[in-house]
């Protein structure tokens, strides 16, 4: 912190400023409303929210959504940057588990890093299917090939030699056992849906964009062509994600989501920067020009939590039923340590955390 915006200074500006008269003046702001990745004020309507499950298995970290361990055959799990054995973004000498195929990371540790989560959320034996992610509302279908046994799904290319994706999309669904989906996220909200009753899941990368072209509940429909899943019958959860409280975009942004979501107005806020000596005298900062032309004025943050949480209900999900884990990753931290890695909060050198998803192998525990 500067010198300029420490207690002492500030306290200076106080004395200053009270032996002329003046007093602390207030603006309605959303700094500091958020604790933990939830606003304090309420959580959104018909979701639960916080108290997510926690494991740790080899230094690594796995988030889950409450309530999901009943399904016996069902696999998921969201990371964190805890654990793994990058350090190229890691600030101690502790390892990171970076899992996304960055040019900063050395591929061998992504490799490891990979295995260990694939291991420690899905299990023995169990295949991974990723994606090469352009921020689409494109849903892929992974199933098994006529005539092949299972250890033979794979070949003939949804991954390179390396274990590099192929497939170009930005979801992933699927109903074969043995499979684990995964997308890759480093401020963009995973979303995971299963259909408990016929044992189908689906796993979606939702930035801006995606979100704008409903890859949820457009993924939800093709699952019900597909399946014949019933709304009634699944399961969701929005993972770790960047939250309204660090999201800023630009009007255009919000432009495209009032033209697509009648809702679009309870998505955004206008939050003002904190500064210190701004928020205690306002006043000072008045200017004379026109509405729309001070060089001060708001910022215009995005929820994208909630904008999918909407779009899981518009898909017919029930709301009970939804789980959101509410936590930000530019502004989530353990320890005064980051929890997640953050592509804007980090100034786009990051790391990348992975959410998967899978049905357990035919000879696994049934529900």
């Amino acid at each position: 912190m500067d010198w300029a915006e420490s207690a002492e200074a500030i306290e200076g500006v106080d004395e200053l400023l009270a032996s002329v008269g003046l007093g602390h003046g207030h603006r309605r702001m959303l700094a500091g409303s958020w604790v933990g990745g939830e606003r304090r004020a309420k959580a959104a309507p018909g979701a639960s929210q916080g108290k997510t499950g926690r494991v740790f298995g080899a230094g690594i970290e796995v988030v889950r959504a409450p309530g999901w361990e009943r399904y016996r055959w069902l696999r998921h799990g969201f990371s964190s940057r805890a654990g793994g054995v990058s350090s190229v973004y890691a600030v101690g000498a502790a390892g990171e588990l970076n899992l996304g195929w960055t040019k900063e990371d050395d591929p061998a540790n992504v490799e490891e890093n990979r295995r260990l989560f694939l291991a420690e959320v899905g299990g023995v034996g169990m295949e991974f299917v990723g994606l090469r992610q352009v921020h689409s509302g494109m849903v892929r279908v992974i199933e098994r090939q006529v005539g092949l046994v299972r250890d033979e799904v794979f070949v003939g290319g949804l991954q390179t030699k390396d274990g590099r994706a192929v497939l170009r999309g930005d979801g992933l669904m699927t109903d074969v056992p043995g499979v684990m989906l995964g997308v890759q996220v480093a401020d963009c909200v995973p979303v995971l849906v299963a259909d408990i009753r016929r044992r189908a899941v689906a796993a979606f990368h939702a930035g801006w964009r995606g979100t704008l072209a409903r890859i949820v509940e457009r993924g939800i429909g093709r699952m019900r062509l597909r399946y014949g899943s019933h709304p009634e019958d699944m399961v969701a959860v929005v993972g770790p994600a960047i939250g309204a409280c660090c999201y800023s975009v630009g009007e255009e942004v919000r432009s495209e989501f009032e033209s697509q979501f009648s809702y679009a107005p309870e998505l955004f806020s206008e939050v003002y920067d904190s500064d210190p000596v701004r928020e205690r005298y306002p006043l000072l900062f008045m200017t004379a020009r026109a509405p729309g032309h001070s060089n001060i004025g708001p910022q215009i943050h995005l929820d994208l939590w909630e904008a999918n949480r909407r779009q899981l209900l518009d898909a017919r999900l029930k709301p009970k039923r939804i789980t959101v884990v509410g936590e930000c990753t530019a502004c989530a931290r353990v320890g005064g340590a980051h929890r997640y890695f953050s592509h804007r909060g980090e100034s786009g050198f990051a790391g990348r955390m992975m959410a998967m998803v899978g049905i357990a192998n035919q000879n696994g525990e049934s529900a």
